[in-house]
């Protein structure tokens, strides 16, 4: 009967270790989600802030958009006027074509009249010859006529001059009348041109008029948004900040009951241990025994190592760990490493292999650091696979738990728990082990431990 309560004490503890881990591992959880919560919240303060100066800037904007859409109008009208006024200008020079056209005409209908008048200068001096003739035949009767034909010729001559004079005048203002209307022609093009381009202009600002206003309605409703959404920030951040105390509420009570059921797998590893010193056989007796046969080897073979020389004291209790480069989990160093190795691995495998549900033999040092464990369990490190590790390279690491600590200050002559060991990354494993004291030149050194499956 005891040792049936006994087991059931262990069965007690299992699930007491179980849940306490459960327990433990939603508490990380939450905590890990505490961080990430506070990051949250980090980042909402931010994107509030973010959301203030949208906020800020969106109502620049849109008063922005209506100054600019009063200067745009304002513009639109002087810029019609302006516009007005140089499509009058261009209609103005493409009217001075006609009237140039009338004026070389004019220019065209006098040059004939001086040519008619040179004509006429040509045959008035003919006839002032002729009466001169005429006056010579006469004798001195016609001499007053021949001083008239003398007179004819002489004004004959004067008016073909002019006439001449005249049509040389005329001529070069035709071809300056001509030249100036080549480039009134030119203008008149160009004046053309620039009217399609002042429509175009017209419509351009036209069309600039409507996306002012389309900004303006625009970030109207970009400023009706941002007010929106900094009310639904605030709310969101005040609604972060309550989950945040609730979740650290929920963080503090997981761990006071996580903190209990330490408590009472405690109490159940007690009632374990005791009816496993009592003088009942249980199944945990052949264990106890493989125990204690194998610290009994290891203390044996440490003490001869003193004994001999081959170790010293300081050695044995070096308590300078020494992190081992790149290693993930943590390995460390120290000066009982090489020693551990070297002469008590062996020993730990060949007490492993006796019982298949033995899964390991190790030692445990005051500070919870195994110098070695089973080959099994002593392998090297893989670069990125720290689960692996974890399980395969347990050697070298520091592991302490409740147990093993209550072990570690205990006074017995052995200490049978329940536990679950942990395999990392929330990995664990059911497990009892029996831990014997190691002491040495009077000192506790640690703990002989075999872990079997349940």
């Amino acid at each position: 009967m005891l040792a049936d309560l006994g087991e059931r004490s262990g069965d007690i503890a299992l699930q007491c270790s179980e849940t306490a881990g459960f327990l433990g591992e939603v508490n990380r959880r939450i905590q890990g989600d505490a961080v990430r919560l506070a990051d949250l919240q980090a980042n909402m303060g931010r994107l509030g802030e973010s959301q203030s100066e949208s906020v800020a800037a969106a109502r620049e904007l849109s008063l922005t958009a209506r100054r600019a859409g009063q200067i745009v109008a304002d513009g639109h009208e002087v810029i019609g006027l302006s516009l007005g006024e140089v499509a009058g200008l261009v209609e103005h020079v493409t009217g001075l074509e006609g009237h140039l056209r009338q004026f070389l005409s004019v220019i065209e209908a006098v040059g004939s009249i001086s040519e008619d008048l040179g004509a006429i200068a040509r045959q008035t001096r003919l006839l002032g010859i002729n009466a001169a003739i005429e006056a010579t035949r006469g004798g001195e009767r016609a001499q007053g006529f021949a001083v008239v034909a003398e007179e004819i010729r002489r004004l004959a001559g004067q008016a073909g001059e002019s006439a001449a004079t005249v049509g040389d005048k005329l001529g070069q203002l035709d071809r300056d009348a001509r030249r100036l209307i080549g480039g009134v022609e030119a203008n008149i093009v160009r004046g053309r041109e620039a009217g399609i381009h002042i429509d175009q202009l017209r419509m351009s600002m036209a069309e600039i008029a409507s996306l002012v206003t389309q900004f303006g309605e625009r970030s109207e409703t970009i400023v009706a948004c941002t007010d929106a959404a900094d009310h639904d920030v605030a709310a969101l951040r005040h609604g972060l900040s309550d989950f945040s105390r609730s979740s650290g509420e929920s963080a503090a009570r997981v761990d006071v009951a996580r903190q209990q059921l330490d408590g009472l797998e405690g109490m159940a590893n007690a009632m374990l241990n005791t009816t496993a010193h009592g003088p009942q056989t249980t199944r945990n007796s052949r264990y106890i025994a493989l125990a204690e046969e194998g610290a009994e080897e290891v203390r044996a073979l440490i003490e001869g190592a003193l004994r001999s020389g081959q170790l010293n004291v300081e050695t044995l209790f070096d308590a300078d760990y020494r992190r081992i480069d790149g290693s993930e989990p943590a390995q460390y160093w120290n000066g009982f490493t090489a020693f551990a190795d070297r002469v008590l691995r062996p020993a730990l495998d060949r007490h492993t292999a006796q019982d298949k549900a033995v899964i390991g033999c190790c030692l445990i040092d005051m500070n919870g650091y195994l110098p070695t464990h089973i080959s099994a369990r002593s392998q090297p490190q893989r670069s990125d696979a720290r689960d692996w590790n974890m399980e395969h390279a347990r050697n070298r690491q520091i592991f302490m738990d409740s147990q093993t600590r209550r072990a570690l200050d205990g006074a017995g002559d052995f200490f049978l728990f329940t536990y679950r060991q942990d395999l990392g990354e929330g990995r664990y494993r059911a497990l009892r082990s029996v831990f014997v004291p190691l002491v040495f030149a009077g000192r506790r050194w640690g703990l002989y431990e075999v872990g079997y499956l349940i």
